[in-house]
């Protein structure tokens, strides 16, 4: 076990507890980045998109339909989606 400080382990538990809160945060901000670029670096920003969905438990098939339509509009619409619940 690592020598953490009572600071430290309260910052990783908090981190961990706000996790969905800071993956939608991200695709919010990935969205805007798809809208406004091309080529390669638009690939990486999807790359990324893929993660933070995964880890918000969205199901394969849909992040699959997502990223390949290469539509922000959806993403968008799916992020009002989350943010409901």
């Amino acid at each position: 076990m690592e020598n953490r400080g009572k600071r430290q382990d309260k910052i990783i538990r908090n981190y961990y507890e706000n996790r969905d809160e800071i993956a939608i945060q991200r695709l919010q901000e990935l969205t805007t980045d798809l809208y406004l670029s091309e080529g390669k670096k638009r690939q990486q920003f999807w790359k990324h998109v893929t993660t933070h969905l995964a880890a918000l438990k969205v199901p394969q098939k849909q992040i699959d339909h997502i990223v390949k339509s290469d539509k922000p509009e959806l993403l968008a619409t799916m992020l009002k989606t989350l943010m409901k619940k």
